[in-house]
């Protein structure tokens, strides 16, 4: 029988085990209590000699670390208080890179720190004070993209800076510079003791820079409660103007340096708000006067104006913006809308100067190049700077306060990615219409390469046409359109000017008030047996129109003019040029049932754009009379009408081809013939608009022939 082991007692074997685990524990206990000795020897030591000692230290790792060289010229200590770690220095300096105009990137006479200890290992760096005392700082960009804050390998980083809880600022001045949005800054900051016994001290600060070759002022405090170490919020007040810009902002900060979370209100009104995103690096049309309020606050690397609205001009603008600073590229998000837009604050959108709108309103829009009026906008596009951000942007518009311009739901969505602005759609009701375009800019090609299709829907003729005196009543009509074209040019006038494409508009079966057409075609007979029998409101029958051109180049073509009615085919010619904006076009009707007193000639529409000009007695016509004249002294009275009768031959169109908006060569009577009444108009003017002798008669005979 084996003998019972006392209890307590273990195998002869287990001893040593147990003896090896009791060793092991002694052996970490022994080292833990070293090593909590020896920190609390290396802190007695460097609380006792305030770390001085370690100077030199300091400075050769400091220098290794940032790749530049980095001196105290006066005291120096480094030590645990009792925790955070202490950090006084006076006369340190830490040199810029090379590359940098300035040989300094900081220096102070004295910085006097407390820094948090565990957040400086683990988490983002915490300074719980901080006195700063003829402080230097250069903050400065280079062109390809290195700023004088990012230290060692690594370049162009974010400027980060530490969450500051409390600090004293005096005499400090910051440098900021930033050639590729042409921006420098000089700001001095100093700390004013307040009066007010909830703060410490008044951090302000004022400074002075340009932008763009425009200068700039700023001033501002930032009140520090004394909460703040427990977990309160700094008051921000910023005030910063430039020429007739001016933005205020108000709020509160978690902290001295934190942006994060920040619940800010910002103002800002001036003359233009391009210049307002110019401080963005950012390009935006020009506007008339303007002025916006928001909330602001900051998520991340995002910027949020939230609550956003105000006036621009005489309409109204709110919704909301970010702006996302972590890409490559700048970006921009919005969100807005417009209940009420005033047509001549649309004009800059598009290139027109605001100031002249702001002054003439729409006569602003034209102006005089070589004693000629022009309407084109020739507002240069910033294409260089569409490539320095991308952008997003949703945009509707309820109503437009416009006389002779029934649009309203304007819709918009914009985007820009790498230099492609894209408009797509761009959409509005026209008249009980709809119209939708899709318009691409491509900024990434010199000269900037654009492409225009615009779509209109079948729109009420008597509705569009209602603000030129057309009444709606017994106008049935309806147009359709649609423009193709491509251009190159920085401008909308360059573009334009060197455009290619089809422009065609199509006119199905109604009708149309008699008044409205007769002139154009000078059938006196018909015209004076209307008016003396007071039939001017019949409508006229109209069984399909084209109205069509075809563009090389920026000038456009009739291919063709034709508008086939029930008594009347209307014919028409010539062009008109995007390059000198000139319009030389002329049109007629030819009868198809017999007429007495017809003129049956050209009805000539020219001018400019701005200023056209309609010419019911052509040449052509004069001359009839003038042989009807001779025939009248020569013969009898009746001969003298002879000049002035249509015999009504003209052939009815084919509606398909006008219908499917074929071009001229396409295009057939209404027994399949081809129609040799028809072809591709010419505008052979030169840029002055004038026209030799020899071009004015083959112009001639073209009409003649055709006639």
């Amino acid at each position: 029988m084996t003998a019972a082991i006392p209890p307590g007692d273990a195998p002869a074997a287990d001893r040593p085990a147990r003896d090896a685990a009791g060793a092991a524990l002694a052996s970490v206990i022994a080292v833990t209590a070293t090593i909590i000795g020896l920190v609390l020897l290396a802190w007695t030591v460097l609380y006792i000699t305030k770390g001085r000692f370690l100077k030199p230290v300091f400075e050769r790792l400091a220098s290794a670390g940032a790749e530049r060289q980095v001196k105290v010229a006066g005291d120096f200590q480094f030590y645990f208080n009792p925790i955070d770690i202490k950090f006084l220095a006076e006369g340190l300096t830490i040199s810029n890179p090379g590359w940098a105009r300035r040989p300094t990137f900081f220096e102070a006479r004295l910085i006097d720190s407390s820094i948090a200890t565990l957040p400086l290992i683990v988490g983002r760096r915490r300074v719980n004070w901080l006195g700063l005392v003829d402080g230097r700082i250069d903050l400065s960009w280079d062109k390809a993209g290195r700023n004088t804050w990012t230290f060692g390998k690594a370049t162009g980083k974010p400027l980060e800076l530490p969450l500051i809880r409390r600090a004293i600022v005096r005499g400090t001045q910051v440098h900021y510079a930033d050639p590729r949005m042409l921006l420098t800054a000089d700001i001095a900051i100093d700390t004013v003791q307040s009066r007010d016994t909830r703060f410490d001290g008044d951090i302000r600060f004022s400074g002075t820079g340009r932008l763009r070759a425009r200068p700039f002022t700023m001033t501002g405090s930032l009140l520090s409660p004394n909460e703040t170490v427990t977990g309160g919020r700094n008051r921000l007040v910023l005030n910063a103007r430039s020429a007739g810009t001016a933005m205020d902002v108000t709020g509160t900060l978690p902290g001295a340096t934190e942006l994060e979370g920040a619940d800010l209100r910002i103002a800002v009104r001036g003359p233009n708000m391009a210049d307002l995103f110019d401080f963005l690096g950012v390009a935006v049309p020009d506007s008339r006067a303007y002025r916006m309020t928001s909330a602001l606050t900051r998520r991340g690397a995002a910027w949020r104006f939230t609550g956003l609205k105000g006036m621009v001009g005489k309409s109204d603008l709110a919704g909301k913006l970010t702006v996302s600073t972590g890409g490559p590229r700048l970006r921009l998000d919005a969100e807005m809308a417009t209940d009420t837009l005033d047509i001549v604050d649309a004009g800059p959108w598009i290139g027109y100067d605001p100031a002249a709108l702001e002054a003439h309103g729409n006569g602003g829009a034209v102006r005089q190049v070589n004693g000629a009026p022009r309407v084109l906008p020739d507002a240069t596009l910033r294409a260089d700077s569409l490539s320095t951000f991308d952008a997003r942007l949703n945009y509707s518009i309820r109503r437009v306060r416009a006389e002779s311009f029934p649009v309203s739901n304007i819709a918009m969505a914009l985007t820009l990615d790498n230099s492609l602005l894209s408009f797509a759609p761009l959409s509005f009701d026209l008249a009980g219409g709809h119209l939708t375009s899709d318009i691409a800019i491509d900024a990434r090609v010199r000269p900037v390469l654009t492409r225009y299709d615009i779509r209109l829907s079948p729109t009420p003729m008597g509705r569009l046409l209602a603000g030129f005196g057309v009444e709606e009543s017994g106008t049935t009509g309806t147009l359709k359109a649609r423009v193709q074209m491509t251009g190159r040019g920085d401008t909308v006038h360059e573009s334009l000017g060197t455009a290619n494409g089809r422009i065609a508009i199509i006119m199905p079966r109604g009708a149309l008030w008699t008044r409205n057409i007769q002139l154009s075609e000078l059938d006196i007979g018909t015209f004076i047996q209307k008016m003396f029998e007071d039939k001017l409101k019949v409508p006229v029958e109209i069984n399909c129109g084209l109205i069509a051109f075809t563009v090389r180049d920026g000038v456009a073509a009739a291919d063709p003019i034709l508008i086939d009615t029930r008594k009347n085919v209307i014919l028409g010619r010539g062009g008109f040029s995007f390059r000198n904006e000139r319009l030389d076009l002329a049109v007629r009707a030819d009868s198809k049932k017999f007429s007495l007193f017809a003129g049956q000639s050209p009805v000539g529409i020219g001018g400019y754009f701005a200023a056209p000009k309609i010419d019911p007695v052509s040449g052509e016509l004069l001359a009839r009379a003038g042989a009807g004249v001779g025939l009248l002294a020569v013969a009898s009275p009746l001969a003298g009408v002879i000049a002035f009768v249509d015999i009504g031959d003209a052939k009815s169109a084919d509606c398909g081809p006008v219908l499917a908006g074929a071009r001229a060569a396409a295009q057939q009577t209404s027994k399949g013939k081809p129609r040799d009444d028809v072809g591709k108009g010419t505008t052979a003017k030169s840029e002055d608009g004038s026209r030799s002798k020899a071009e004015r008669r083959e112009q001639r005979k073209k009409f003649l022939g055709i006639f």
